[in-house]
């Protein structure tokens, strides 16, 4: 009997723990869509600004010194999307950089929260047929199968049957 718990919360933990590989993948692939997006209209913005003889600091000065609200709305946006870009890109290189165990250590510390809803949203789950995908599974089902042997262990304690010192059946 609690081989077969064991066995059964092994294979649903290797189930959950081989996607991950795949959500990993997903959720690259969109910060780096989001990434090239900001890139060009961060290039566009600084190409401008560098046809007017100006630098990007200097534009977003003028925007922001603007008594125009809608221009100094358009600095502040333009500024915040600059502040993005940098975040996603950072964020997007290190996870690029990242081992397979350290991006599953670190992965909630990269999400950006929508992003990552989004790539969760639509998330398709896949075949671990990588390596890590593998490992992944394996190493679920080894924990899986190690909790849930100890939890059947520790729930049946109480139920089991004590013989005396001097006598065993």
């Amino acid at each position: 009997m609690r081989r077969m718990v064991a066995s059964i919360g092994g294979i649903a933990l290797a189930l959950v723990l081989s996607q991950f590989p795949e959500y990993a993948q997903q959720y690259t692939q969109r910060l780096g869509g989001a990434v090239d997006e900001l890139a060009a209209v961060t290039q566009a913005f600084d190409r401008d600004a560098a046809a007017g003889g100006l630098d990007r600091q200097a534009a977003l000065q003028r925007y922001n010194a603007s008594n125009d609200d809608f221009l100094a709305g358009r600095g502040h946006s333009m500024t915040a999307t600059f502040q993005r870009y940098e975040q996603l890109s950072t964020t997007l290189a290190r996870i690029e950089s990242a081992g397979p165990v350290e991006r599953f250590q670190n992965l909630p510390a990269y999400l950006d929260s929508d992003i990552g809803q989004r790539t969760l949203a639509a998330y398709k789950p896949a075949v671990p047929v990588t390596v890590e995908g593998i490992l992944y599974a394996g190493a679920g089902f080894l924990l899986g199968y190690l909790v849930m042997s100890a939890l059947v262990r520790t729930c049946t304690l109480p139920f089991r049957r004590r013989y005396p010192l001097g006598r065993r059946a």
